[in-house]
């Protein structure tokens, strides 16, 4: 697949009171996000992509394939299509293996997507191959469910919310296999979520919903940091930075990462010089102060810039930092969300424009990135 190659949907159509009309543009390359509340028609979006749901008033394309407009509508099963629902409905009467075989085409062309012993190794199924989908947890039911997906040669990945119904354990086990496709597949993905703690560990585009619509579409950090949207008021609102490992202080177990220009240090094992990682930095693990601290326990101190501020109507601001060039007031540079209190703002005199330090209190080291 080129990597100019785009996704390009646009569905309009009502159930009930429930009235779609969403429309998004995104690289059909990556894992992108379509995030959300319960409600908000991401499902909707899904089924209608895969030609489960049909609207009069609909277009899908992927690259120079037309699979819905005007004129064209292809049924389900002349699309190209691995979709994985929130449960894994696997056949109970047959093992792993058979239900892995189950959705591989009778002609495999090995043109698309990964092969047996590809899949199976990824997602870590060799030691099931034989037994029932009765004697495996929940987890591990969704990985089968995914390897069946892959084995079909999909053209794209559809996956609704296939931690939901899952307990935190399964999820903390499912997760490192999800960072592990998006590391090796070429496969682009639209991955349905209302947690936004999970597409924050692999996503790299998103589609933000709401009541039906698709009212913001882009790179994930761009709308983490975007004042006009709902991301930068939520509770746990973060950024995650994409990362280089440039070099590891063993005497201290601190892996040095450079994001844009800028470094930061956290606890880790060694991993080799040029790995790509994701960083997670929330907004509430981040002060600020108006000179460089000295004689603090904090690591990561970074010159930043107020870019722009979200509730200073509120007991509770919300500030966009910018890093490395934007600290000095050029294009380029990262970008970090810090939280602090109505009280803090006025009294150390901030405001938009205004040059800082930003104190990362706590940095979360995600699983490595695709090169």
């Amino acid at each position: 697949m080129s990597t100019g190659e785009r996704i390009r949907a646009a569905f309009r159509g009502g159930w009930g009171r429930f009235a779609l009309d969403a429309a998004f543009d995104v690289p059909a390359r990556g894992v992108t996000g379509l995030f959300g509340p319960s409600g908000c028609g991401k499902t909707s979006v899904l089924r209608c992509i895969a030609g489960l749901r049909r609207v009069t008033d609909g277009h899908f394309s992927i690259g120079t394939e037309i699979w819905q407009d005007g004129a064209t509508f292809r049924p389900p099963h002349e699309r190209p299509i691995g979709y994985v629902f929130q449960e894994p409905s696997l056949f109970a009467h047959l093992s792993v293996r058979q239900n892995l075989r189950y959705g591989m085409p009778r002609a495999t062309s090995g043109a698309r997507g990964a092969g047996w012993q590809d899949v199976v190794s990824l997602l870590g199924l060799g030691a099931w191959l034989d037994r029932s989908p009765r004697h495996l947890s929940g987890g591990e039911r969704q990985r089968v469910a995914i390897g069946r997906a892959l084995l079909s040669e999909p053209r794209l990945l559809l996956l609704d919310e296939p931690l939901s119904a899952l307990d935190q354990r399964a999820k903390g086990e499912i997760l490192p296999f999800l960072e592990r496709l998006h590391r090796s597949l070429s496969i682009p993905v639209l991955y349905v979520s209302h947690d936004m703690a999970e597409l924050e560990r692999f996503a790299d585009h998103l589609v933000l919903m709401e009541a039906g619509r698709a009212i913001a579409t882009g790179p994930l950090h761009a709308l983490e940091c975007d004042p006009g949207l709902s991301l930068l008021a939520a509770r746990d609102a973060a950024v995650s930075l994409d990362a280089v490992v440039d070099g590891y202080d063993a005497e201290y177990g601190l892996l040095s990462l450079c994001v844009a220009g800028e470094r930061f240090l956290v606890p880790s094992g060694p991993c080799p010089a040029g790995e790509r990682r994701r960083l997670r930095v929330a907004a509430e693990n981040v002060s600020l102060a108006l000179e460089r601290p000295t004689g603090s326990s904090i690591i990561n101190v970074l010159p930043a810039r107020i870019l722009s501020v979200a509730g200073l109507d509120t007991n509770e601001i919300t500030l966009v930092l910018g890093l490395g060039p934007q600290a000095e007031g050029s294009p380029g540079g990262a970008q970090l969300l810090s939280r602090i209190t109505r009280r803090s703002w006025d009294q150390l005199g901030l405001a938009e424009g205004r040059a800082v330090f930003a104190q990362v209190k706590s940095v979360a080291l995600a699983s490595p990135l695709p090169r």
